[in-house]
């Protein structure tokens, strides 16, 4: 950065070897110029950006050490074994799982895409403490039922499976 060359306030570095000043990626939007920019300038900008993609490191590495947990650890021969057995915990962890995905079905297929609501928790704002609450209850039920088989490592386990659960629903919506 020149002195006295009224610049950026950060200087910019070049790579070695070239000349002339960077070449910008044509993919992401550019900021407004100097001159302060109308609102017409700000909201073009923003209507070019791209949402997220919905599936992405974090996502897919959640989905793949679920499965890599339900094939290592047998997990659902021991959900079969424990079923077999007929753990009243169990069963009631799975109907509270069953409630959770029903509500956040509900939220994402019905709500979202068939009435095409984008902020459904704004309009029904009980929906996403009760699917909080019913998830938390399935996981201290599936802990209950599930210590005999894998001791200290049950929290473990089946938080990579929620995990893997909410990731794979979060990618339909």
């Amino acid at each position: 950065m020149e002195p006295g060359g009224g610049g950026d306030a950060l200087p910019r570095l070049r790579r070695p070897g070239r000349r002339g000043p960077e070449p910008r990626d044509p993919q992401q939007p550019q900021p407004p110029a100097r001159g302060g920019g109308t609102a017409e300038e700000s909201t073009a900008v923003e209507k070019t950006m791209r949402p997220l993609n919905r599936l992405n490191i974090h996502s897919a590495f959640w989905i793949l050490a679920s499965i890599a947990v339900t094939y290592y650890f047998d997990f659902l021969k021991n959900i079969k074994e424990t079923l077999q057995a007929e753990s009243w915990w169990l069963s009631c962890g799975t109907c509270l799982l069953a409630v959770c995905l029903c509500v956040a079905f509900y939220c994402i297929l019905y709500l979202e895409w068939y009435c095409g609501i984008q902020d459904y928790d704004e309009q029904y704002p009980a929906l996403i403490p009760i699917t909080t609450a019913t998830f938390i209850a399935a996981a201290i039920c599936f802990n209950v039922a599930l210590w005999p088989v894998w001791s200290f490592l049950t929290p473990v386990l089946l938080f990579i499976q929620f995990m893997g659960i909410v990731m794979l629903v979060s990618l339909l919506g």
